[in-house]
């Protein structure tokens, strides 16, 4: 059974940094696009950032320039480093991944748990 398992949240200052985790474990034959999305208290869920098999990111506008999403395919895993955090910032974050289980042929959206990050002002 294939899960997606995310780390990295916790409490910051305004301005400071956080990095998330989100390691797929389990039956998987590929991963293609893996990514990022928060839902803050109140509101729906939204994008973040993604990133292809291949490398290409994209990123929600108001956090371009301060987060980077990045990927270690060997270990199935997704990163998302965040910077200059605003309070703004503060949210569940959820991971996503596309993931082909060896027992499919085809590929099946993946959420993780979520992990809460809060940015003091």
């Amino acid at each position: 059974q294939v899960q997606l398992v995310e780390s990295g949240g916790g409490l910051v200052q305004a301005g400071g940094s956080l990095r998330l985790s989100c390691a797929a474990s389990g039956s998987i034959f590929s991963i293609n696009t893996m990514g990022w999305y928060r839902q803050a208290p109140g509101k729906g869920r939204e994008l973040v950032a993604t990133i292809t098999s291949n490398g290409n990111t994209r990123y929600e506008d108001s956090v371009k320039g301060r987060f980077t999403i990045s990927r270690d395919n060997a270990k199935n895993t997704v990163y998302l480093q965040m910077n200059s955090l605003k309070p703004e910032d503060t949210a569940v974050y959820y991971c996503n991944a596309d993931i082909r289980p060896r027992s499919l042929a085809a590929y099946v959206a993946y959420w993780g748990k979520g992990t809460l990050v809060t940015v003091s002002s």
